[in-house]
């Protein structure tokens, strides 16, 4: 199987202007329990690892009945990815219960593991119901497009990073109204988001794989905001490396990953190289749809190298 992803051409994974969000999603069936796909850069000859996970989690979807959907995934990036190669996904299916389903599923490149998903799916049940409260901060019609300033600031990486213009950000300002206070050592960051376009709306596995490739977006900055902004904020090179080690999210409720939906990020704890942030997506009532928990490496760059690295998220 990993002879398949060798014999393919050698070539960049190129994002068409404009792509539709689907398109980022797409991955080809080669045999049962066997996928194809191809990733974009997030970082020079580094696959992004949002959508290495949102393929990794349509594949283990497309093996499970359509009664069955996704409530939690766990994931562990491994290696960095090629961009410029395919990646083959094999998918065990591990177990399929009355009510529950698993699915184990290993991305492979070049005959190396590079990322590894557990993935779990479960048929709807009726049970109470609670949550917390989305916070009163300003809708998106209300915040600026960040992508102009960012064009404006920094040219050559806006236009290196074309996958920008299939999705939708809007930063809610630290000084907003009904931002909750930032707690000492906890920095946060709070984002609306939704894909660019409109997706099928008869899909629900198409949405929950288009909001874990959501959920890399801004996670890891979090975790550097101490020392940096947002990489659409920043003019500066970047002060710190960083990489995604692993990335797990639960799905409460049903959502729409083509409407507005606010990412409450917080990071808790930044140590031995290493960064932790949480987060929060609320639909535009306030309902709690999902959660995301993500480590990454975080290392102070040295002044001489700063400007050679970075990531989609950085």
């Amino acid at each position: 199987m990993c002879r398949v992803t060798d014999r393919a051409p050698l070539k960049p994974a190129a994002v068409p202007d404009p792509v539709s969000f689907a398109e980022l999603l797409g991955i080809e069936e080669l045999e049962e329990n066997l996928f194809r796909g191809r990733c974009h850069a997030g970082a020079p000859l580094r696959a992004f690892g949002g959508q290495v996970a949102a393929q990794a989690l349509t594949s283990a979807g497309r093996t499970v009945e359509p009664a069955r959907r996704v409530h939690s995934l766990h994931g562990y990036f491994l290696r960095p990815g090629d961009p410029r190669r395919p990646i083959v996904y094999q998918v065990d299916r591990a177990r399929d219960g009355s009510s529950y389903a698993t699915r184990r599923v290993t991305a492979v490149q070049r005959g190396e593991v590079i990322f590894t998903m557990s993935a779990s799916f479960k048929r709807a049940e009726t049970s109470g119901d609670r949550q917390r409260t989305m916070p009163p901060v300003p809708g998106p019609e209300e915040l600026p497009d960040p992508y102009p300033a960012w064009r404006r600031d920094a040219p050559e990486e806006y236009e290196r990073s074309a996958i920008f213009r299939a999705l939708e950000m809007r930063f809610v300002p630290a000084d907003a109204p009904g931002m909750p206070p930032e707690l000492p050592g906890v920095p946060q960051q709070f984002v609306w988001l939704r894909t660019g376009g409109p997706l099928p709306g008869d899909d629900p596995l198409l949405h929950t794989c288009a909001l874990t490739y959501l959920s890399d977006l801004t996670l890891a900055s979090t975790t550097a905001l101490h020392l940096q902004p947002h990489r659409v904020h920043r003019v500066a090179a970047p002060r710190v490396a960083l990489a995604s080690l692993d990335h797990a999210m639960w799905f409460h409720r049903p959502f729409r990953a083509d409407e507005w939906l606010l990412f409450a990020q917080r990071s808790p704890s930044a140590s031995d190289g290493r960064g932790l942030a949480m987060g929060e997506f609320y639909g535009r009532d306030g309902v709690l749809v999902a959660s995301a928990v993500q480590e990454v490496l975080l290392r102070e760059l040295r002044r001489k190298a700063a400007g050679g690295s970075g990531r989609a998220d950085g």
